[in-house]
């Protein structure tokens, strides 16, 4: 299931050049997003609607469209070319997009920390992408951005999402009372994090 997380304030950051990916013969790989893929994202985004509802803000039609979804891109790659986020999309051992996953709001100063938040398509939920995605994005907050922290913020019935951060090193340290409007009701959300000290 998809981790949502939202938060804070940022600085300019290094990028990664569009189109290379992270793959470390692992299950599955990430790479920065384009609007190449815009297209498949919409594509997507329409056909896992329903499974992605319970998990995500309420959205307009347009969200789940072609212009809907270069328009989100758009903005994204604008907040990347900032230094405020890292968007990626998930891929699978073949090379196609099964999802995204993004370390939001990076904060620099004493701070050093990001938000991390991520969706797998249900046809490919099961098979560890999200697990491998999430472990190569710590290595790009951790090795390539030089961050300390990275904190993630799930449901807490998206037990499935909890496994993924768990397997991955996260702890959980608290839980914030109606800390996102999901699904058009304020939800309690289990707050993880992991530490670049702990992540070898």
């Amino acid at each position: 299931m998809p981790a949502s997380c939202r938060t804070t304030h940022a600085v300019p950051s290094a990028t990664r050049p569009a189109g290379q990916g992270c793959d470390h013969g692992r299950v599955s790989a990430t790479r920065l997003v384009t609007l190449d893929d815009v297209p498949a994202l919409a594509e997507l985004v329409r056909v896992n609607r329903d499974f992605l509802a319970p998990w995500d803000p309420i959205r307009g039609d347009d969200f789940y469209t072609v212009d809907g979804q270069r328009a989100a891109i758009e903005a994204l790659l604008a907040r990347h070319d900032g230094g405020w986020i890292r968007p990626h999309v998930i891929l699978d051992d073949s090379g196609r997009v099964v999802g995204r996953i993004t370390l939001n709001e990076i904060v620099r100063g004493p701070f050093q920390s990001c938000h991390l938040g991520y969706w797998v398509s249900a046809a490919d939920n099961g098979r560890g992408l999200a697990t491998a995605a999430v472990r190569d994005m710590m290595r790009v907050a951790f090795e390539e951005l030089g961050l300390h922290r990275i904190q993630a913020g799930t449901m807490l019935h998206n037990i499935g999402s909890q496994r993924v951060l768990e397997r991955n090193g996260f702890v959980r340290f608290g839980v914030a009372p109606e800390y996102l409007n999901i699904a058009g009701k304020w939800q309690d959300h289990a707050l993880y994090q992991v530490l670049s000290t702990d992540s070898g």
